[in-house]
């Protein structure tokens, strides 16, 4: 059912599963409180779920994966022809990971300088806010390959092993975030497991909250939002003191953990949660005085302002959401975060109808960062939306939308 070809809707997908469990629609609408008139219209596409929190009840009911209902993910596919996530789990799951002392004697204990490593590290950061995913997909086995090789190396030394620690967390912090944002959930949470066991031998604490973003990315990807708020407010604790001493740092990493737990707490439907942990992100951005990009977070007030959007729709605010996120000067901030907002936009304009206005959306998010756009299982759901209502007569086969549904691979 997941991977590339896969261009079934939500509603089908839904639909799939419910057949292979061998439940009826009243079943499965009982299971999660719902009527069968409402999913009946759901799996034969006449209404949309727009809520994460319904999508997830779903999931646990037939025992499936959010992601497999989402229908995640596609090849990482673009002009050069990247197509990496294979050697990144390769990379991951290598056996020589699983026991130091097992494979000590096969294990090279060359010295490898941090150092470059680091610098090598922050230049592919850079290009995950470039958007440049494809890139990114492509670095990273050798990025984790080399991490492996440094802690295996490191053991001896304390100072060389918690150096090496910092390393590792901030390289498996990028491929659970990458792995997140192209779908690929399972692995997230192997990438983000392993960013947090580093930065705890680092013993830093801007290294450990940093590593937490990639947990809360990870948990919010397979759905598990009380546990993504959990882990972020008790790392945004952790880092209280260098907050009160005014570390921009410190401000950055907080703030993003708040923004990301905002989030958390939406897909909840936790509406008076999510508003307090906006609040504090807005303290910290007001403290920071400056939209900045320490540890490539890309935090200040304007990131505060893109997720009170975020937060809006997933609590359902979609009028909130049409009228304020065109107002956001967004041009300064990572392409990333960019790409991001249109495409939160495009799927307010979805659903309300307003389609021409979520087709501009997404195709100027799409020249931005293709890789994004055409890798997005939200992008995805809203050009399937989109071109399903779309009237015959309106020259589907040549319309601008249906180019984008079949780079997006929504429809075949």
């Amino acid at each position: 059912m997941r991977g590339a070809g896969d261009q079934l809707s939500i509603g089908e997908r839904i639909a799939f599963y419910r057949r292979r469990r061998g439940l009826s629609q009243r079943v499965l609408a009982n299971l999660v409180g719902r009527t069968e008139d409402w999913l009946s219209k759901i799996e034969r596409g006449e209404r949309e779920i727009r809520r994460l929190d319904v999508l997830v009840e779903l999931a646990r009911a037939l025992r499936v994966t959010l992601g497999d209902l989402l229908g995640e993910p596609v090849l990482v596919e673009n002009e050069r022809e990247y197509d990496d996530v294979p050697a990144i789990r390769d990379a991951l799951m290598a056996p020589q990971r699983l026991s130091r002392t097992l494979f000590a004697s096969s294990m090279s204990l060359e010295y490898i300088d941090p150092g470059p490593v680091a610098r090598l590290t922050e230049g592919v950061w850079s290009s995950y806010q470039k958007g440049e995913l494809g890139r990114v997909v492509a670095a990273l086995p050798g990025l984790i390959r080399t991490s492996h090789q440094m802690d295996a190396a490191s053991a001896d030394d304390a100072g060389y092993r918690r150096a090496c620690a910092a390393v590792t967390a901030r390289i498996h912090h990028l491929a659970a975030t990458t792995l997140s944002k192209i779908g690929e959930a399972d692995l997230a949470w192997i990438a983000a497991e392993r960013a947090m066991h580093a930065a705890d031998e680092s013993d830093d604490p801007l290294v450990l909250a940093s590593a937490a973003r990639s947990g809360t990315h990870a948990l919010l990807a397979v759905g598990r939002f009380d546990d993504a708020v959990e882990l972020g407010e008790v790392a945004a604790r952790w880092l209280s003191p260098r907050m009160r001493a005014g570390d921009p740092a410190a401000l950055s990493l907080s703030g993003m953990l708040y923004l990301r737990t905002a989030v958390a707490a939406a897909r909840l439907q936790d509406r008076s949660t999510a508003t307090e942990l906006l609040a504090q992100a807005g303290r910290a951005a007001d403290q920071l005085g400056v939209d900045a990009n320490y540890w490539q977070t890309g935090f200040g007030p304007s990131n505060v302002e893109l997720h009170r959007v975020s937060v809006a729709l997933d609590l359902g605010d979609i009028s909130q959401v049409i009228d304020s996120a065109p107002r956001i000067n967004v041009d300064h901030l990572p392409l990333e975060r960019q790409v991001t907002h249109l495409i939160d936009l495009a799927r307010a304009f979805s659903l309300v109808a307003r389609d021409d206005d979520a087709l501009h959306a997404l195709l100027s998010a799409e020249q931005k960062s293709p890789g994004i756009v055409r890798h997005s299982a939200v992008v995805r759901e809203v050009v399937r939306s989109m071109y399903r209502r779309m009237p015959a007569s309106a020259g589907k086969k040549s319309s601008p939308l249906l180019a984008l549904a079949e780079r997006c691979r929504a429809v075949k």
